[in-house]
């Protein structure tokens, strides 16, 4: 196994990309603190990941607050005897859709700017110094592929993917020297029940059917098919092993191509 006894915490992992990543992570050998806003939707992916025979410890944690983060990485210390091997920061929000910038509200783009990029940032800086120390960690941040390109009608969740690659390319330069990697993975549009609602939102603002925006979707991109969320798992356990060992401060794309 790819991650035979490694020490993960994944947040965000309650549902969709994260649920997924936490149940491959764990088929891979590693064991998890999952956390997220949702306890009872976490419990239900915990008992997955123990029925593959990997510990899970479930944790509630809002990643914007820094007394919860803190907390939470002390928790995670001393479940998993004091280390910390791989992070993954899925937990964030898509914020307003098919919303010209002028129409934007103050209240709402802070809140996507605070979600995505303060959630990014606030399990790194909780949990370096543990890889630090121990010289060795693997951070895969979730980006999204709004954040190599424009997305019109979304400004703020665009500047939030930004955001996450300019703190992943930052941060790797600072710990390389540790033996730290920290990539992210952006993912496209990708099957899960938040797709479903964004199609739902455009269709409902455009006087279309929800087919379609889906059908659009699918258009743009080059292999003509939807991510799934175990594209994007599959990705984040590459940057979390050793296949990665010589990849830092770097994005991988996982979209059918809608960037190419």
């Amino acid at each position: 196994m790819k991650l035979e006894n490694k020490k993960a915490i994944v947040t965000g992992a309650a549902k969709g990309m994260g649920a997924e990543i936490s149940t491959t992570l764990a088929r891979e050998g590693a064991d998890l603190v999952m956390t997220a806003r949702d306890v009872a939707a976490l419990e239900k992916v915990a008992q997955k990941v123990r029925a593959l025979g990997r510990q899970a410890h479930v944790v509630a944690c809002d990643v914007t607050d820094e007394a919860q983060v803190k907390a939470m990485v002390a928790s995670s210390l001393q479940a998993f005897g004091g280390r910390i091997d791989i992070l993954v920061n899925v937990a964030g929000v898509t914020g307003p859709i098919e919303t010209p910038v002028q129409d934007i509200r103050l209240e709402e783009f802070d809140y996507v700017i605070t979600a995505n990029e303060i959630g990014t940032f606030l399990p790194i800086k909780h949990v370096v110094p543990t890889m630090i120390a121990q010289r060795s960690g693997k951070i895969v941040n979730i980006g999204g592929t709004s954040g190599l390109r424009g997305y019109p009608m979304r400004t703020a969740y665009s500047a939030s993917k930004w955001a996450v690659r300019g703190i992943t390319r930052t941060v790797a330069i600072e710990l390389g020297k540790y033996n730290i990697n920290v990539n992210a993975v952006c993912p496209g549009i990708v099957e899960t029940p938040r797709m479903m609602k964004l199609c739902e939102g455009k269709a409902t603002v455009r006087g279309w059917t929800v087919q379609q925006v889906y059908d659009e979707y699918v258009e743009d991109m080059a292999l003509k098919r939807v991510t799934t969320g175990r594209d994007v798992a599959n990705a984040v356990l590459f940057m979390a092993s050793e296949d990665s060992r010589q990849i830092t401060g770097q994005h991988l794309a996982v979209d059918g191509g809608w960037d190419v």
